[in-house]
Order: C-alpha cells, then sequence, then structure tokens
C-alpha cells in the first residue's frame, strides 16, 4: 500500500507543498515572493502574509500535479523550525487543521535536517544514487553554514558550524555592496563564471576546529572595495566580473578547508552538500574535483531540491511516519535551535 506523505515548508519567504509516496517526488509546487526583491533581503512581515495568500493554492496545487486525493493521504509533514517565526505559524498552524480533519498524523520536521535528507529524494523512473551512512554533509544557505555527521536518518551531530555569519549571507552583502541585485548570490555565480577567481585577494579567518566565521570576509570586501572606489569611481564596473569570481572563490576555499580537515579526521569519505548554496556551480565543480583528487564520494542534491521546498520536509516526514514519530496538535514552532542534532 503506497505512503503517500504531504510535506509544507513555510520557514522563509517561499510557500512550498509536495506531496511524495514513499521517497519519490509526485510533485514539489513552490510561490516564490519577490515582494522582497524591492527591499533587499526578507521582510518577516510581508512574508507571513505573503504565506497565508499562498498555502491554500499551493497544496491544491500539489496534490492535483501529484494526482492524489487528498483523503489518500497518510500523513501531513511541516516544517516545524528554525525560520522565521511568522511564516512557520501559517504553516504549522495549516498543516495542523489539515491533519485533523483527514484525520491522519502530524509530523514535524526540521528544516536543517531536511535540507540533508533531500538527498535521498528519488524522481519517477530515476534511480539516484544516494549517501551510505555515515556520511559528512556541508550545509550551507542564506541562515546556516554547518558541517554535519550523519549517521543515521535522525542521528546527526553538528562537528562546525559557523561562528558569526552564514556564506550564503556572505554571498547576499558582497554582492549588496558591489550594487547587484537581490538575492545576490545567484548574480555573482553567474559572473564568476566569466572572471578571474584569481584577480584579487580577500581575508581568510582563522578560526579553530572545524567551525567557520564570514564576517570578517564580509569587512575585507568593504574596505577593499571602498579604497578602489576612491582611486576609481567604475572600479566595480570594470572589475564586475573578477570581483565576483574573487568573492567566490574565496568563500568556497573557506569551506572546502574545514571540509577536508573534517574528513581526514573521521576517516569519512561519503561526502554531501545541502543547502541553498550548494545551488553555486562554483561549489558543485570543487567537489566533483574533490572526488576525483580525494576519492570522496560525492553527493549533490538536484538543483531543485538545493533551496527551500517541501520535497524534503516531505522526505524526511516518510522516514519519521516510518517510526511512528508523531507530533502532537499543540506543538509550536521555533525560530532558533530546535535541539534535533545531538
Amino acid at each position: 500500500m503506497p505512503v503517500y506523505i504531504l510535506g509544507i515548508e513555510s520557514s522563509c519567504d517561499e510557500t512550498s507543498a509536495a506531496v511524495l509516496n514513499g521517497t519519490t517526488v509526485l510533485s514539489n509546487f513552490i510561490a516564490t515572493q519577490t515582494v522582497h526583491q524591492h527591499f533587499g533581503g526578507v521582510v518577516p512581515e510581508l512574508a507571513s502574509r505573503a504565506h497565508q495568500q499562498h498555502i491554500i493554492p499551493v497544496v491544491h496545487t500539489a496534490l492535483q500535479r501529484a494526482n492524489v486525493d487528498k483523503k489518500d493521504l497518510s500523513a501531513v509533514a511541516f516544517t516545524r523550525g528554525p525560520g522565521l517565526l511568522g511564516s512557520l505559524l501559517v504553516g504549522v498552524s495549516f498543516a495542523k487543521s489539515f491533519a485533523q480533519a483527514l484525520q491522519i498524523p502530524l509530523v514535524a520536521v526540521d528544516h536543517m535536517q531536511a535540507h540533508i535528507l533531500a538527498h535521498f529524494l528519488q524522481l519517477p523512473g530515476q534511480e539516484k544514487q544516494v549517501p551510505t551512512f555515515p556520511f559528512i554533509c556541508l550545509t550551507v544557505s542564506g541562515g546556516h553554514t554547518q558541517i554535519v555527521r550523519v549517521n543515521d536518518y535522525f542521528e546527526m551531530k553538528i562537528i562546525g558550524q559557523t561562528i558569526d555569519d552564514a556564506a550564503g549571507e556572505t554571498f547576499d552583502k558582497a554582492a549588496k555592496i558591489m550594487g547587484l541585485p537581490y538575492p545576490g548570490g545567484p548574480v555573482i555565480d553567474k559572473l564568476a563564471n566569466q572572471g578571474n577567481a584569481e584577480a584579487f585577494k580577500f581575508a581568510k579567518p582563522k578560526v579553530s576546529g572545524y567551525d567557520y566565521s564570514f564576517s570578517g570576509l564580509k569587512t575585507s570586501i568593504l574596505y577593499f572595495l571602498r579604497d578602489q572606489l576612491k582611486n576609481d569611481p567604475e572600479f566595480i564596473t570594470k572589475h564586475k566580473n573578477d570581483l565576483a569570481a574573487s568573492v567566490q572563490k574565496t568563500i568556497i576555499d573557506i569551506l572546502t578547508e574545514k571540509l577536508i580537515q573534517a574528513s581526514e579526521a573521521t576517516g569519512i569519505k561519503e561526502i554531501a552538500i545541502a543547502g541553498g548554496v550548494s545551488a553555486n556551480s562554483g561549489l558543485r565543480n570543487k567537489m566533483l574535483e574533490f572526488q576525483q583528487t580525494k576519492g570522496w564520494n560525492i553527493y549533490l542534491p538536484g538543483l531543485a531540491f538545493t533551496t527551500d521546498n517541501a520535497a524534503m520536509i516531505a522526505v524526511a516526514g516518510y522516514f519519521k511516519y516510518l517510526t511512528g514519530d508523531f507530533a502532537p496538535l499543540d506543538i509550536t514552532p521555533y525560530s532558533r535551535g530546535g535541539h534535533v542534532f545531538g
């Protein structure tokens, strides 16, 4: 008998719903909020209002595209956190009501764990190789940068993380300093493909262990461009591609140096990346390069499953469903933490 899971994701500015049959994606629909582009970043109040407008049509579309009747659903999985509290509340409230109306289990999912478990998603008619436990996952997004040792679907331990800013935030901040549109990460990636990554050097932090720091790099970029613009107001325009390539290379070097250390210390060569920044072509190419030079088994998520999406919530919900790990109706979302990692 098929296990149909409805996943709902509303942690930030994407309203998404997905339907899975086990780990197979039947639909994964995302409504993107464009209202934030004018402000150069996500405005929490506007995000929660947009979720309220989108949630019902998004869920309806996901069910329709999956060709699954709501009465055939086995469970409803939702993002409990971390994220913007107002946005999370929309998804949590809808999931509770929907599950209660259908008299089916409710499954709470941690957003960061779901990014990692996205590697177990399968597309119809395609057999994708999945990581073997234990594996190391570099999870990189606008709000998080973590190195996680994954021993099982829900036995995960953070062995390194940023002590200040996230890598994705650094991409966006660098883009903003350069006068590029929001979100800046994809724009830098595109420009970097046409630039010289060795053109400019920026500061790399020295942090002990496997932890990261990106605040110093942001300051380094800001001061460098400030000084150059004093001498030549057209400096950014003239060197846009090289600047993007140099910034991208610096961030990727910082990320992968710690990842190499973690792999060597643990002896684990099953290596995955996840999160929004895992869509970055420079990072993906670097990982494939390590597959050759370091003998790593590399796992890259499908581009559709790198940014926030409900398919990853649904697959995490599926694995929880199999163990009977259901949530009570009085469960509340959390904006930070979650205490799900060991």
